[in-house]
């Protein structure tokens, strides 16, 4: 068997594709702010990628980039005035802020309706009692994924490796949503590998590289691996290369389908970002929520 490659690069361009056309149909401009702080290389590229593609979908893109020395106080100064600033339908903080800064506070000061990353406990509340709320863009990411490759995802049992606030709770209560049976493993689940063997649909959301090995899969099982690790290249001394949670190669030949590292996950988050965006708008300003954002 050789598995089929799920594309999330070709799936997340399709879908920015429906949201540049659910754009043209609002009466508005939707407006995505982001607050960016500090000099983080990673973060400075994930910003400049979600402004570049913001604006590409037909909406506005407003940056805040701060110095990482910014009080805390002032930080939550600038995210309450977002809050209170109309014209903006969206706000992300983007993570991991400078050391001294409590994200935790910075995250719940943003007001949930323009909780576009799906982070504030309002809005882990509404995913958790299955109440209509903004998701996070991750998890929501790979049950797309799961779906476009398996189709109606109701009965298959759904293994999410990993108990994260970010990815591994909500992507097992998103698969819940699609009546999967879920079952969420960690560090200290007996008996691992036959547990993950179980799934129709595995998760691994864990952060440690290759860690899941072929004979882990159930044959035709459907991979989609959230684990994105820098690991030093293995023939070019000096360089480092990236990895997901999943030995990829020999997984190839048990699952039936499965997301590469990189290439997979990752380029659905912006997508579901900017997804959740125009959801945001359409339900604070009273518009009928475009039809083909709908997965």
């Amino acid at each position: 068997m050789s598995a089929i490659k799920i594309d999330g690069k070709a799936y997340a361009a399709g879908l920015r594709e429906r949201i540049t056309k659910a754009v043209s149909t609002l009466p508005a401009q939707p407006t995505l702010a982001v607050v960016l702080v500090g000099e983080d290389p990673a973060s400075q590229v994930y910003v400049r990628n979600k402004a570049k593609f913001t604006v590409e979908c037909g909406m506005r893109s407003l940056e805040h980039k701060l110095s990482e020395d910014i009080s805390e106080d002032e930080l939550v100064a600038l995210v309450r005035s977002l809050n209170d600033d109309l014209e903006v339908d969206g706000i992300l903080v983007q993570l991991p802020l400078p050391k001294g800064l409590n994200s935790d506070r910075v995250i719940e000061e943003i007001q949930p309706d323009k909780d576009v990353d799906g982070l504030t406990e309002t809005s882990a509340g509404r995913l958790s009692l299955g109440k209509p709320g903004l998701r996070p863009c991750t998890p929501t990411g790979c049950v797309m994924l799961a779906k476009d490759a398996l189709g109606e995802l109701s009965g298959k049992n759904c293994v999410v490796l990993g108990r994260s606030i970010l990815v591994g709770k909500p992507a097992a209560l998103l698969f819940l949503e699609q009546n999967c049976t879920v079952t969420i493993a960690h560090s200290r689940t007996k008996n691992l590998e036959d547990v993950c063997r179980s799934a129709d649909i595995l998760v691994p959301a864990v952060g440690r590289p290759e860690m899941v090995k072929a004979e882990w899969i159930k044959p035709g099982a459907c991979v989609i691996d959230v684990g994105i690790n820098r690991i030093p290249h293995p023939s070019k001394p000096g360089k480092s290369k990236l990895v997901g949670d999943v030995d990829y190669k020999p997984s190839t030949e048990i699952a039936g389908s499965i997301t590469p590292v990189p290439g997979g996950v990752g380029p659905m988050t912006i997508a579901c970002l900017l997804r959740n965006t125009v959801i945001a708008a359409c339900r604070r300003r009273g518009w009928e929520t475009p039809s083909n954002l709908d997965f």
